[in-house]
């Protein structure tokens, strides 16, 4: 089974040189991208389970630059951006699938499954090699199975719910500072 991280040949190839020095800095690589232009540009996300912090970012971006100078596999100048997925992320492999069960996404198919390429719906998970998806469709939801294989984007819709389980995962992992905030009023949803 393939993932989403890299999608042309030429970054197939980069992810054989970054993915070990990603991993080996106690991350994961989520996506890597060569982006043509006028400077080219090296697009790399990278992650932990519990969210990554900045500094770890340009740790990896100065383990990467040495590796890259070193190894030499892009011709020309370009620039090399790592950073990292962000709320709304792009979901790159199987395991995303199961990680944000519950969530909004928007995932596009390679090849049109019944006439349809681009489908947005409810995350339910994975069975075997597909994807679930929760649709409305005329009549109520429908949840179908897409095979992992058979995508070609996806990523997560930015919504209050993903913004406030984020915000809940880092600060349980001790990621936000309370005390640099005024008083946090949690709500139940009503209005007051």
């Amino acid at each position: 089974m393939s993932d989403l991280v890299a999608k042309t040949a030429l970054d197939r190839r980069l992810v054989e040189i970054v993915r070990p020095v990603v991993e080996d800095m106690g991350a994961e690589l989520v996506r890597l991208r060569m982006q043509g232009g006028k400077t080219p540009k090296l697009e790399i996300m990278a992650d932990t389970e519990d969210g990554i912090e900045i500094d770890m970012l340009g740790e990896i971006n100065t383990m990467l630059s040495a590796t890259l100078d070193v190894e030499d596999p892009i011709d020309g100048e370009y620039t090399l951006e790592v950073g990292s997925p962000g709320i709304d992320r792009p979901l790159t492999r199987l395991k995303d699938f199961e990680t944000w069960d519950g969530y909004d996404a928007k995932v596009e198919t390679v090849e049109p499954i019944d006439g349809q390429k681009r489908f947005r719906g409810i995350i339910r998970g994975t069975e075997g090699e597909e994807i679930l998806l929760e649709i409305d469709r005329p009549g109520g939801a429908v949840t179908i199975g897409l095979t992992f294989d058979l995508l070609a984007d996806a990523k997560l819709i930015l919504t209050d719910e993903l913004v406030r389980a984020t915000l809940k995962k880092r600060k349980d992992a001790g990621q936000i500072d309370q005390s640099q905030y005024d008083e946090i009023i949690e709500m139940d949803g009503e209005d007051e």
